[in-house]
């Protein structure tokens, strides 16, 4: 719908029977994490350096709260009043944009602001340009690690397309339930029965 590449999903996932919050908690990114925390967590899902800066690239559409952003745009430190790893007219429009965030939690701003409804590689391309929303955007800009991959990735949309979706395929089926281990649900939010 938004211009994305297609993958095929194996049907038949099974969900497992516990589902707590508590549980998240280190198995996924934080926007604030070091990207060596980052790095980790998607090795410890048996996922590439490459793969995970190619899943990052969802951020192509979408949003983040204010909140997420707000310590890289305002009294961010004595000499700058934003990061100043951000373009200064991106990091302008943020903090009038952002400029109610306490009030109004709901404010938010689109990850990619050129192409925000287009699954496209234009998220890379930002991050070169110091239009990265997050830390962990930035962070993929400039760290050795990942920054080839951006800019193979801003070069190369057909090469991200073709990434995303082979990463997307390991990721669909990582950790797969079998047996009477888990279920497939009628309802993706609820449990079919409860289980002793």
């Amino acid at each position: 719908m938004v211009g994305g590449p297609t993958y095929p999903v194996r049907l038949g996932r099974k969900d497992g029977f516990v589902s707590k919050a508590e549980d998240v908690e280190g198995n996924i990114a934080r926007p604030t994490m070091p990207l060596s925390q980052i790095i980790a967590i998607f090795a410890s899902k048996n996922l590439s350096v490459q793969e995970m800066v190619a899943l990052v690239g969802a951020h192509t559409i979408g949003f983040c709260h204010c909140k997420q952003f707000s310590h890289r745009i305002f009294n961010f430190s004595k000499g700058s009043e934003y990061d100043p790893a951000y373009n200064p007219k991106f990091a302008k429009g943020l903090r009038k944009l952002c400029a109610n965030y306490t009030k109004d939690p709901g404010m938010a701003a689109f990850n990619d602001l050129m192409t925000p409804n287009k699954f496209d590689n234009m998220y890379y391309q930002n991050l070169q340009r110091g239009l990265g929303l997050l830390d962990s955007d930035h962070a993929l800009a400039v760290d050795k690690r990942t920054k080839p991959y951006v800019e193979m990735y801003a070069a190369n949309e057909t090469k991200f397309f073709q990434d995303f979706a082979h990463a997307m395929e390991k990721l669909s089926i990582y950790k797969v339930k079998t047996g009477r281990k888990g279920e497939v649900r009628h309802k993706c939010d609820a449990f079919n029965s409860i289980k002793p």
